[in-house]
């Protein structure tokens, strides 16, 4: 029997083709993009076809700028003209139609955090890559908006007497780099990148999450309108508690970069127990006592 879904993916994709409409909201997936660049610059090789999966176009504008990869294709959730910038396939993560071993390089970004199955979706993204093939992947994960879920749990516990899940859960690194040797990925590697995002008020970090997408689209989310009593003391909570000497209020959002190659045989593979030819009293030194 199958987990019950933690994501509404219906209304994820109504509230990202919203985003997509609008302006603004767009600095989060650039600076992801910038940091992408990074980890792809030191490697030398080509990948013939390549997967975006979720940038609305950065990622691909970036393999052609810098010539890793013959072919790109744009995917995403979101239904658009491609000649308008929008994806060439539309798809749904928990469900990809790729074919077994038909992609060299997958880039991921800030898509994966809410699929229901990420387990599932890692592995079908590790059968859809060629041996040796490359993920690369960056989501939303570990602490981000702690400051806002403490407040928001507070105020609306102090003005109603109880509170909802309004935020949704994000997995630490450590979860999640695990996630991706469990999906069958060799040489899996994750990192975290923490930003610090400041605002004037937190009606300012309200807008920006609409601004992206990034409302609620839990499951199990309140349906009754949060209220403006919880607002406004939500906002007195957030000033006392993570502001800084300036007024500005603080947000934090950490960036999970995940990394694994689809398994082949030219990879570093770990020595066998009891192969060494070295043993660790002889680099340490015999430390015990004479006696």
């Amino acid at each position: 029997m199958s987990a019950p879904p933690v994501f509404d993916r219906a209304l994820l994709a109504h509230r990202r083709r919203r985003a997509l409409a609008g302006s603004g909201g767009g600095f989060l997936l650039d600076a992801v993009v910038d940091d992408l660049a990074d980890r792809l610059a030191p490697l030398t090789r080509r990948f013939e076809r390549a997967l975006d999966l979720g940038s609305g176009g950065r990622v691909a504008r970036l393999l052609a700028m810098t010539g890793q990869a013959d072919a790109v294709v744009r995917a995403d959730v979101l239904v658009a003209d491609p000649a308008d910038g929008g994806p060439d396939l539309v798809v749904d993560e928990e469900a990809l139609p790729f074919a077994p071993a038909s992609l060299d390089l997958v880039v991921a970004t800030l898509t994966l955090q809410a699929v229901n199955d990420l387990p599932g979706a890692l592995v079908q993204l590790r059968r859809a890559l060629r041996p040796d093939g490359l993920l690369l992947a960056a989501l939303v994960g570990g602490e981000t908006l702690t400051e806002l879920r403490s407040v928001l749990l507070a105020a609306e516990t102090e003005v109603t007497g109880g509170a909802g899940l309004r935020i949704a859960p994000f997995g630490d690194v450590r979860a999640l780099t695990g996630l991706l040797q469990r999906a069958g990925f060799a040489l899996p590697v994750g990192d975290v990148d923490r930003l610090t995002l400041r605002y004037d008020t937190v009606f300012a970090l309200f807008e920006d999450l609409r601004a992206l997408g990034a409302t609620s689209a839990l499951v199990e989310r309140p349906r009754r309108p949060i209220g403006r009593a919880v607002l406004a003391r939500a906002a007195m909570l957030y000033a006392e508690r993570f502001a800084d000497p300036d007024g500005r209020i603080r947000a934090t959002v950490d960036i999970v970069s995940l990394s694994g190659w689809a398994p082949h045989e030219s990879q570093p593979k770990p020595l066998k127990p009891g192969s060494a030819t070295v043993s660790l009293k002889d680099v340490l030194g015999d430390k015990r006592p004479a006696g």
